[in-house]
């Protein structure tokens, strides 16, 4: 069979391919979507270029576009995972991501291996005990106590938040293109990039954040969208802080000649597939040029002083500084600049705000409003929730405080009964200020009180801006940007108290565990003896008369 086109420009080869598509006799479901042998050798759905693996070009094909949205109308494919009014799976990945994996097999050999490839990457450039939180697109976040070690997170900690495969491009073969509404359209390549005779280097530390950042806090009270990629119940570790180093996008829109008239924003394209609503896409977002001329914006090649691993972008990515992660578009290909902001799905329909009142019921796209400064935010990541502390009358608390948008945390507050009293985080145990970073803090919480205990966290930036006190306030309908102080329930054990000092010897000379903290103690809690003498102290059960 010869080869196809890419374009499938003509009625002609729309017929031989839907001709040759194996489909199964039951049009309505996608029996076996990921057997390798389900595909013919030769398919429209080609990659682009060489040395671009994993590139299958959309937005420039309108007719291959409409051909991938009929073939992928004649499937049935599996529900969305229900994992908000049902526990979460106890593994590890938690969400596997099925429907986004038959997405790409029924498109193909191009795409139909990038769940295997992409899980490949991840196991090759990412921490072992990394939680991941869903196995295709990949999202991942790294244990709790490792994220806030160091102010710099390792690349190999750092949090991972794809919506398509993971492709691996060759960076001799790769180039970017600069078009629309600028007065000079170019294609640079990354040796273009890298020549500081052209453009100088920019290096700034920079933290990412997903918007979904402690969703599962939002779910587990009062459970929202789904949504068809599935918003992934993120923890606390969705956000990460690195030195970014490349060129300002103002640099380059510079060397293509400036903007023509009426040019206000700059639209990102990746080379990742990404699906909505049974239609395929390249990734694409879009920043206004405001942020861009104040050299907030960076094309980036180096990560930590190391070339971008693939899974964050390799060979070339964009950092908008202080917005959502999603914005920082990933194996950038294009950029176009345009007059109004992106009309594609993941800037027009997606990471939307919406007020507490709207719902499945009413939602829709317009009702939001686009999420592009990250909020003040924070986070306890240790102790962790439910956790048993044995104490001495303080509590070791460290966690992470952020603020978008060119805020940076200017105070951070603890409180150990629910934010009735709050402790200020001394100024020595904060981490260094960047106007674009989180700052790392640590405190030691004088706690008298023993039992259950609600301890809590807010930060206050250098605006004066604050957290929401109840996630009820933060709450909205697409559980995104859970701003509200981050809430912990810790069993308080003060040793600093005789009767528990005593109680803990006895454990102690017994060999018993303390954990779990719901197993029944093996002995008697007193003897009769200390019973009897305790209880006529107390003047017994009953009243005289």
């Amino acid at each position: 069979m010869a080869s196809q086109s890419s374009e499938c420009s003509s009625l002609g080869e729309k017929a031989a391919i839907m001709a040759t598509y194996p489909l199964h006799n039951d049009m309505s479901c996608l029996d076996i979507p990921l057997r390798s042998n389900n595909y013919p050798e030769t398919h429209a759905f080609q990659e682009e270029l060489d040395g671009w693996h994993g590139y299958v070009e959309w937005e420039n094909y309108p007719e291959k576009k409409k051909l991938a949205q009929e073939i992928l109308a004649r499937y049935t494919f599996a529900e969305e995972p229900e994992f908000q009014l049902a526990p979460l799976p106890d593994q590890n990945p938690i969400l596997e991501g099925i429907r986004w994996k038959q997405y790409h097999a029924a498109l193909g050999p191009a795409l139909e291996k990038m769940p295997k490839e992409s899980w490949e990457t991840v196991i090759e450039e990412k921490a072992e005990d990394m939680i991941h939180v869903l196995d295709f697109p990949y999202n991942g976040e790294p244990p709790r106590d490792r994220l806030v070690a160091t102010a710099i997170t390792r690349n190999e900690d750092h949090f991972v938040r794809n919506h398509g495969g993971i492709p691996r491009i060759k960076e001799d073969d790769w180039f970017l293109d600069i078009g629309g509404m600028v007065n000079k359209p170019t294609r640079l390549t990354m040796k273009d990039l890298k020549n500081e005779d052209l453009f100088p280097r920019q290096s700034n530390v920079v933290s990412l954040q997903c918007s979904g950042t402690r969703r599962i806090e939002q779910i587990r009270e009062y459970p929202g969208d789904g949504d068809e990629l599935i918003n992934a119940p993120w923890g606390e570790g969705a956000i990460g802080t690195a030195r970014w180093t490349g060129v300002s996008l103002k640099k380059v829109i510079k060397h293509c000649g400036g903007l023509k008239e009426g040019a206000k924003h700059l639209e990102f394209i990746g080379v990742d597939t990404y699906f909505k609503k049974g239609q395929v896409y390249n990734y694409a977002v879009s920043v206004p040029w405001r942020k861009v001329k104040i050299h907030e914006v960076l094309l980036a090649w180096e990560m930590n002083g190391k070339p971008l691993p693939k899974i964050h972008g390799y060979p070339l990515r964009a950092v908008v500084y202080g917005f959502i992660g999603a914005r920082s578009c990933k194996w950038l290909a294009r950029i176009n600049v345009i007059a109004e902001p992106s009309s594609a799905p993941v800037q027009k329909k997606e990471y939307l705000y919406f007020t507490p009142q709207i719902g499945k019921h009413n939602s829709t796209y317009s009702g939001g409003f686009s999420i592009q400064d990250m909020p003040v935010s924070s986070a306890i990541m240790s102790p962790v929730d439910k956790a048993v502390i044995i104490h001495d009358g303080k509590i070791k608390m460290r966690g992470w405080a952020y603020s978008g948008g060119g805020h940076w945390p200017e105070r951070v507050e603890v409180s150990g009964d629910g934010g009735g009293v709050w402790y200020e985080t001394p100024y020595d145990k904060l981490s260094t200020k960047y106007y674009h970073a989180w700052r790392l803090w640590e405190i030691d919480l004088p706690v008298d009180a023993e039992g259950w205990l609600e301890l809590c966290v807010r930060c206050w930036d250098n605006s004066l801006n604050t957290q929401p006190t109840f996630v009820r306030s933060a709450w909205n309908w697409d559980l995104h940007v859970t701003s509200s102080c981050h809430r912990i329930k810790v069993f308080s054990v003060n040793r600093s108290r005789p009767a528990t000092a005593a109680r803990l010897k006895v454990m102690e000379e017994r060999k018993v565990d303390f954990l779990p903290l719901t197993k029944p103690l093996p002995f008697d809690l007193e003897s009769d003896a200390e019973y009897e003498a305790e209880m006529e102290r107390r003047a017994g059960r009953d009243p005289e008369e």
